[in-house]
């Protein structure tokens, strides 16, 4: 299953601009074109040689055949002219008993030999051997081979085979060789035509010794188109097969492929001289040509066998070639993702050595800019914070400060000395020994001193109340977020209305979030006032809009977007600020060191 299992991960992965992809599809695509010609280019050349072989061969097998058939023709030949010349030699050949013997001589000595006569130009015999009474009603005048010795006087004549009915004999299957000749009778010239008949067995034996595949065969045709010969010539007089004369005729000597019959066949042709026969050999192509095939059979096999090892072959090299970019790859991710604390350690080409050890030098850059980028915020923040804590303990100093001159204006010395102690407690925790970080409770009693100061100044104009969940007291909180908003309150909400004014302050912890809340009902804010107010736009002469926007920016600048600040204020219905911070608990040995 493991196989099954790299085959899966290979095409899951797949992508077609991948360098294993790319290199293994060129190179088996290079390489296969490259089989793909070679075996083209051997194809070609082997099944061109296996064809002219087997044409070498069919016309070699068919001149053998032609100059067998040559030989016996001429020999033919020969003994007609002897048959002449013995009647050329003779002054009256009707009567002459040597012309007799002679020729007997010539009969006896050829067995294949079935005739020979002498007739006049009107078709009456003269002399012939065996001495048998002749058949009438033979129309020998009509006959082909008597027609075609008159019709050209001067050249030997050679009629396709027939049945012999000049004698009463037994009718035997014969070619006939016949010419026009002068011969002596009762010592006048007169002319002749001569005619000799030859057993066609013995050409039918020459050419059934001919083997030309387990389907092919030999055929002979005269000049004209009449077949001589024909292995299965009853099928050929009774309509039943055919064969394509008109190509063989403008042939003497060569060969070509025919597809008439709907196979292709080799067709060889050799012209007999002395006759003028063709000797027409066929050859069925699948047999001759079985080479081709098992050659082609061979290169198939060889190019599906040369595909799939170049496949394997390809696909593990450029696997190994690609596997150092993949693991490259892997890191770049893991970098995408955040993770630049990995090295990556990738060994392979030159190239990719060299690009790995850039990364590395990339990535060590990368982190050290990063951590100068922290450690520059880091200072930038506390720097913020430092400035915007500044902010607030100048503005309420001299508000508180002024409320004290007016008080000691006015002889109100017991309320004097509870301002001034709650003011030097105010401070002491403000300072926190330089922590931006308090605890709840701390928050709260720091809280509980501004409010005890600002009754006092407003001749308790207001009442308060602070309430928190036990829980949520020694939880973490940035310091000075209460302050400012109780301030806020007072200046624009109780201060400016006629009745009896009460600040609540309450701690909750919900959802995972902690809560301070700020109620007054003071006279309220319309969306737009408080759009403005946690903006930076509002200021009024009081300040206290720097307050508000100093908290949202040292919440936003310690805790995040997430957390801050969240008005709902109704003109004359009061107001409610939420302020929503993370749960951060302190740790027990931490939190009694930072007891005040």
């Amino acid at each position: 299953m493991k196989w099954l299992r790299a085959i899966t991960r290979f095409f899951k992965g797949f992508h077609v601009r991948k360098i294993q992809v790319l290199i293994s599809v060129s190179s088996i695509t290079i390489t296969i074109l490259t089989v793909l010609l070679v075996s083209m280019l051997l194809f070609n050349r082997f099944s061109k040689a296996a064809e002219e072989s087997a044409y070498l061969n069919l016309g070699q097998i068919i001149q053998q055949v032609n100059a067998n058939l040559e030989l016996y023709v001429s020999g033919m030949q020969d003994t007609f002219e002897v048959a002449q010349r013995n009647m050329n030699g003779v002054s009256d050949i009707p009567d002459d008993r040597k012309l007799g013997e002679q020729l007997e001589t010539i009969l006896t000595t050829r067995k294949d030999l079935v005739s020979l006569a002498l007739f006049t130009m009107d078709g009456e015999l003269v002399r012939g051997v065996p001495d048998v009474p002749m058949r009438k009603n033979t129309r020998l005048t009509e006959q082909l081979w008597f027609e075609s010795a008159i019709r050209n006087p001067d050249a030997l004549q050679f009629t396709p085979p027939h049945i012999q009915n000049l004698f009463k004999s037994d009718y035997r299957w014969v070619v006939s060789m016949s010419k026009v000749i002068t011969y002596r009778d009762d010592s006048r010239v007169k002319q002749g035509v001569l005619v000799m008949d030859i057993n066609f067995r013995t050409i039918d034996e020459l050419s059934q010794r001919v083997e030309l595949g387990k389907k092919g065969y030999v055929y002979i045709i005269d000049s004209v188109g009449n077949i001589v010969y024909h292995p299965q010539q009853q099928l050929i007089y009774a309509g039943l097969k055919y064969e394509n004369l008109e190509p063989v005729l403008n042939y003497a000597f060569g060969s070509y492929l025919d597809e008439s019959e709907g196979e292709q066949r080799i067709i060889t042709i050799r012209t007999v001289k002395p006759a003028g026969w063709k000797i027409v050999g066929v050859a069925y192509a699948d047999e001759y040509l079985t080479t081709s095939k098992e050659l082609g059979g061979f290169l198939y096999g060889f190019l599906l066998a040369a595909i799939a090892v170049i496949l394997v072959i390809n696909l593990y090299v450029s696997a190994k070639i690609s596997q150092p970019i993949r693991h490259l790859e892997r890191s770049v991710q893991a970098v995408e993702k955040g993770d630049f604390g990995t090295n990556v350690y990738v060994s392979g080409a030159y190239e990719v050595e060299q690009l790995s050890k850039r990364f590395n030098l990339m990535l060590r850059r990368i982190r050290e800019l990063m951590d100068q980028i922290i450690r520059e915020q880091e200072a930038k923040r506390k720097s913020e914070l430092d400035v915007l804590q500044a902010q607030i303990n100048p503005h309420f100093l001299y508000n508180t400060l002024n409320s004290v001159t007016r008080m000691a204006e006015l002889g109100r010395n017991d309320e004097v000395v509870t301002m001034i102690t709650s003011l030097s407690r105010f401070f002491r925790i403000s300072l926190s020994k330089g922590s931006h970080i308090v605890s709840v409770q701390d928050e709260l009693e720091h809280v509980r001193n501004y409010l005890i100061i600002q009754t006092i100044r407003f001749k308790n104009k207001f009442r308060y109340e602070i309430q928190a969940d036990p829980e949520s007291l020694d939880c973490l909180t940035l310091k000075l977020i209460l302050q400012p908003l109780v301030e806020n309150a007072i200046h624009h909400g109780i201060e400016k209305s006629a009745e009896a004014g009460f600040i609540g302050v309450y701690v909750r912890l919900s959802s995972e979030r902690l809560q301070f809340v700020i109620k007054d009902n003071g006279i309220g804010m319309t969306k737009q006032t408080v759009e403005k107010l946690l903006s930076g736009n509002l200021r009024s002469e009081s300040g206290s809009g720097v307050g508000v926007i100093n908290v949202q920016e040292r919440i936003g600048l310690y805790y995040g977007k997430p957390y801050g600040l969240h008005f709902d204020s109704e003109p004359e219905e009061g107001t409610m600020v939420t302020i929503t911070l993370p749960i951060v608990r302190s740790e027990p040995s931490k939190k009694e060191g930072e007891v005040l």
